[in-house]
């Protein structure tokens, strides 16, 4: 739950809040009527300030319910249920994406290129296929944020394969994916939309001066440590050098990702771009986080569309979008 100042918060303290802080500022100050809703594992708060407050649209920022990743599409589908509009991605397309294992599956469905991959479900003895050569990049099928990535996900024999499976099923009490670890730049692309989508400019992970043994992965340290970052000399910013036919693939395979999905509302998508040119989709990210001065809202403004822009853009989104029930 966001205060509504920043006065007197230090920036260790903000880290907790800041995306819900931005676009609850930004909302009211382009005139909206703002009500924060802190949610745990308990469905009645949403239900009486649907009731009590009557809001026009829901802006959908939470991440997890009862502490499970998987459950906000649950949570979209009780939205859905009570008729009440929403921002971001509808539930099926919240399904179908954050499963790592399924959403690669419809992928290769539809040719778009994605590295080879095996599960390994929970409490199974490990048995990697012959056609998975290593190396191999280790890590949950429904986790996000980079959730028990490091280098040690980075695995080359059977061994540190089985390791890192068992290391995944205790940590995050989950299936383990395996994928062919794809050498290359790490782009990330934001898409925009319900029918008529949008790309914004392609954005990059710049691993700076690490040292040139260590695997070029968001893992968390990468992500989230600051010192680590400002260390090694870690940025993102946008991919200057990708323009003209280039940049219309990655554009045309982004688009084709979002709606084999079934996405809607906003999304990013991470790929690897090799040597050769070869774009590989490594997973589509539905709501992701929208925070002032983070990818996507950078990303937004090189393309255009500034933040109370690209926040009022979500919220019209959210109010079209054709749910089932308003269909029917």
């Amino acid at each position: 739950m966001p205060p509504k100042t920043l006065e007197g918060v230090s920036e260790k303290e903000l880290d907790a809040w800041k995306a819900e802080f931005d676009v609850c500022d930004t909302l009211r100050v382009l005139g909206h009527e703002v009500l924060p809703l802190g949610v745990y594992d308990d469905l009645a708060p949403i239900r009486n300030a649907l009731s009590e407050f009557q809001p026009h649209i829901t802006f959908m920022l939470l991440e997890e319910f009862h502490g499970v990743v998987t459950y906000d599409f649950a949570v979209i589908s009780y939205l859905e249920l009570m008729q009440q509009p929403y921002t971001g991605c509808n539930p099926r397309g919240l399904l179908l994406s954050k499963d790592k294992a399924l959403s690669k599956k419809i992928l290769t469905y539809h040719r778009i290129q994605t590295p080879r991959f095996a599960v390994f479900p929970l409490g199974r003895i490990v048995h990697r296929p012959k056609k998975l050569a290593f190396p191999l990049f280790v890590k949950s099928v429904t986790e996000d944020a980079s959730y028990g990535i490091s280098q040690a996900s980075i695995v080359h024999n059977d061994q540190q394969l089985a390791e890192r499976v068992a290391f995944v099923h205790d940590k995050a009490k989950d299936d383990a994916i395996a994928e062919q670890y794809i050498e290359g730049r790490e782009i990330y692309v934001g898409v925009i939309g319900n029918q008529r989508l949008q790309t914004f400019p392609p954005w990059e992970m710049d691993f700076g001066k690490m040292p040139a043994d260590v695997a070029r992965i968001a893992t968390s340290q990468v992500k989230w440590n600051r010192k680590y970052q400002e260390k090694h000399g870690i940025t993102t910013h946008e991919a200057t050098d990708l323009q003209g036919e280039l940049a219309d693939r990655i554009s045309k395979i982004c688009k084709r990702v979002y709606r084999a999905l079934n996405m809607s509302g906003y999304a990013r998508m991470d790929l690897r771009l090799t040597e050769r040119g070869e774009i590989y989709v490594l997973e589509a990210n539905a709501n992701p986080n929208i925070e002032y001065g983070e990818d996507f809202a950078e990303s937004a403004e090189k393309g255009g569309v500034d933040y109370d822009s690209l926040l009022q853009r979500i919220l019209n989104l959210g109010l079209r979008y054709k749910a089932d029930w308003m269909i029917s």
